[in-house]
């Protein structure tokens, strides 16, 4: 366990702006990234690595190298196109037109195939060549770095370029305060620019017609102070055996799919002292962190895959569980860290000024208790669980003596730091909660989500105090039944589309009466009776907040609105996967599909990259979403979306220690045919198929698992794993089939 000091961040000179200019933050949705964590690459579509914005090679919350461009003979080739390469690689095509032979078709190409590794980056720069003559070039790599803490990036800082400290044949070397980068190019020239702050590799190349050569550099970064380095092995799902595999009718599904668990893998992180339990860090470039509530509901989201990676998720944060009261951190005993960096993070012009270990969150804690609770229903092993009820009585204990601040019986938060996030749910930008009429509501404040939160986890954490055999179940039972009767009486409101519960209270009580995608997360949670799920599910598929590709994080009709701000009318992947789920579980199948099927076409139009956000245009605006210029991509829980989908389409809910798994798939096949492979559930790898006719399939349920339908259908189990998946969507080269097995249909649970 790390004790959360702050070490000594680098030094890093800043070129200031001129007094009368802004900064604003470097525009992202055009930038290519090739990620293994901790480190990213972050680069334009030509594979150009240049001195503007946030390109670079990113290590732990540091640019380790602010510049890697390539010339031939002095001048850039051609950019033609790109493609992402698996989990951290990427290939860049570009053409040098004046080389080769006098003709219209060009005959020389290069290929810059890139590969970040944790700690590093390796190149291959091939030359091809079609020509009829010989080709003979210089090839040169301008490199710089800067150092640049992630933070002064963020805000549009200028860091000037670090001095070249030294090198050997083919090498270069960068230093400061304990971080050093090396770049060492095989069989190339290295010497440092005449300024002394830059460097260069040079290789001449001379091709035979119609040869090709290739040349490799790599960069290797060394940072004993990180916080956070890459896991010491793989998770269930990142096995060699291949991980889970889904086709569907939808090919966008499968798509989908494969490229998330691609970008899920490459954003697997450890903390450095601690490197056997892995988390996911929540995103490139700005978070790519322990974040608690993203790190959380990532690895809820990724439950179908296993129960490692949530148990790894729940063990790193519980060591970092806070034991005093600090104002300053937002610290409180029993209650979850927010995010976690390598020094104090300080956006300049914003007065935000986060100590390096940071708990301003008022939801990470029950949705801690909540993925306890879904790892031990998805079978994680006993001895593990029991290790950290310790850690769960003491998030209770948060929730019964701090989370309260004013007294009033909600769960709430305010900042008293006044350097602190102003906002500390998921929607933590200082304007993300405002009235109907646009007005933003004052602290203390009560989110609307987090009382869902908050009720489930009091009734979760009593079903497994009371299956653990520890004493409180009772009491946490009647704490969520009275939360219920303030809820009912206090959050909801009427208006013209109809009652809903509020986005929040504010400081005087007052309902805060925006409709916004807040109440979706209370779908699931108990907290609503059947009849309510059924007003809010159909306000969330309403044209003003279902009109775009996903479900708009506020309404189209609300003052606050606007299609591109960060938290009051964008669409954001996670928060629409979420509600999905929801509705999918409550029985609202059209809805749920309804909105998966804007995120699938949100994917298609992103290269099945689904960013953390994008806009919350119309569907007729473009014809295809707008990016949100400054989202991470790839986005920890964003990438689970596709996860979720394929879950709620299938409904497979298991409760291993009862020893059964509900088989809920969304009525009539919506999504269409869809299987999936390497499911996990009890430690055992299950298949299950929904057909076109809705019918549900499931193959390879560990021992004393008994299926059970929610409406007393027929559900196909097999008891022996066959080469072909079950249901009506075959594997490659396979025509359709189902497994030979008895139907049983079982009581509704």
């Amino acid at each position: 366990m790390l004790d959360g000091a702050t070490p000594p961040s680098p030094a890093v000179t800043v070129i200031e702006p001129p007094a009368a200019a802004h900064r604003l933050q470097p525009l992202l949705h055009d930038l290519v990234s090739a990620v293994m964590a901790p480190t990213t690459a972050l680069s334009g579509g030509d594979g150009q690595i240049r001195t503007s914005g946030v390109q670079g090679l990113f290590h732990a919350d540091s640019r380790a190298l602010s510049q890697a461009r390539l010339e031939i003979d002095g001048r850039e080739p051609e950019a033609v196109g790109y493609a992402p390469q698996g989990a951290g690689g990427a290939r860049f095509v570009a053409l040098a037109r004046w080389l080769g032979d006098p003709s219209a078709d060009p005959t020389v190409r290069i290929h810059r195939v890139r590969q970040v590794v944790p700690g590093g980056m390796s190149e291959r720069i091939e030359i091809v060549s079609t020509a009829s003559r010989p080709v003979t070039a210089t090839i040169t790599l301008a490199l710089s770095c800067d150092f640049a803490p992630i933070e002064v990036v963020k805000s549009g800082g200028e860091p000037a370029p670090a001095a070249v400290a030294g090198g050997g044949p083919g090498e270069l070397t960068w230093g400061s305060d304990g971080i050093r980068v090396t770049v060492t190019g095989v069989d190339a020239h290295a010497e440092p620019a005449e300024s002394g702050r830059a460097g260069r590799l040079s290789w001449p190349v001379a091709l035979a017609p119609r040869a090709r050569t290739t040349l490799r550099w790599d960069v290797a970064v060394h940072d004993p102070e990180a916080v956070v380095t890459a896991p010491a092995r793989p998770a269930e799902w990142v096995a060699e055996r291949g991980g889970p595999r889904v086709t569907a009718t939808d090919h966008r599904l499968a798509r989908l799919f494969e490229q998330s668990l691609d970008d899920l893998r490459s954003l697997r992180l450890a903390e450095t002292g601690a490197p056997a339990d892995a988390f996911l860090g929540a995103g490139v470039p700005w978070f790519l962190t322990l974040f608690g509530r993203d790190s959380i509901w990532a690895a809820r989201m990724l439950l179908p895959l296993g129960t490692e990676l949530a148990m790894g998720t729940l063990r790193v944060l519980a060591r970092r569980q806070g034991i005093r009261l600090d104002p300053g951190s937002g610290e409180a005993p029993g209650k979850i860290m927010h995010e976690l960096r390598r020094h104090e993070f300080a956006l300049e012009g914003e007065g935000l000024r986060l100590p390096a270990a940071y708990y301003g969150t008022v939801d990470a804690t029950p949705l801690w208790i909540s993925l306890l609770h879904d790892a031990w229903r998805w079978g994680a092993p006993e001895a593990e669980l029991a290790a950290l009820l310790p850690h769960l009585e003491a998030a209770l204990g948060w929730l019964a003596e701090h989370a309260d601040p004013d007294g009033d019986g909600f769960v709430e938060y305010v900042d008293t730091s006044g350097r602190g996030l102003a906002n500390q749910g998921w929607k933590d930008s200082g304007d993300a909660v405002r009235f109907h009429d646009g007005r933003q509501a004052r602290p203390p404040i009560a989110l609307v989500e987090v009382q869902g939160y908050a009720y489930q986890a009091a009734r979760q954490a009593a079903d497994l105090l009371e299956a653990f055999g520890r004493p409180g179940a009772g009491r946490w039972r009647e704490h969520s039944g009275a939360l219920a009767e303030r809820f009912r009486a206090h959050f909801w409101v009427d208006g013209p589309r109809g009652r809903f519960p509020a986005l929040a209270l504010d400081r005087d009580k007052r309902p805060v009466d925006a409709l916004t995608s807040n109440i979706g997360h209370l779908l699931g949670t108990g907290l609503l009776t059947g009849a309510e799920e059924a007003e809010v599910a159909a306000l969330l598929v309403s044209p003003a907040m279902a009109g775009g590709f996903g479900l708009r994080t506020m309404s189209a009709d609300e003052g606050g609105f606007s299609p591109l701000s960060y938290h009051c009318g964008s669409i954001w992947a996670h928060d629409t996967a979420i509600v999905v789920a929801g509705l999918a579980r409550a029985g609202f199948g059209a809805q749920a599909a309804q909105l998966a099927k804007g995120l699938l076409t949100a994917g298609e139009t992103f290269g099945y990259r689904l960013p953390e956000l994008f806009g919350g245009d119309d569907r007729e605006t473009l014809g295809r979403p707008v990016p949100y210029p400054a989202a991470c991509r790839p986005q920890a829980w964003s990438a689970a979306a596709a996860v979720t989908i394929v879950h709620a389409a299938l409904g497979l809910y298991p409760d291993v220690p009862a020893g059964r798994v509900l088989l809920r798939p969304l009525a009539g096949a919506p999504l269409g045919a869809l299987s999936a492979r390497g499911l996990r559930i009890g430690g055992a790898e299950v298949s299950a198929a929904v057909d076109l006719d809705g019918s549900v399939s499931v193959t390879g349920l560990p021992a004393g698992i008994l299926p059970e339908t929610a409406a007393g259908g027929p559900v196909t189990v097999a008891s022996e794993r066959t080469g072909t998946p079950p249901g009506g969507v075959p594997a490659e080269g396979q025509a359709p089939s189902r497994p030979e097995s008895a139907e049983s249909t079982m009581a509704p649970r």
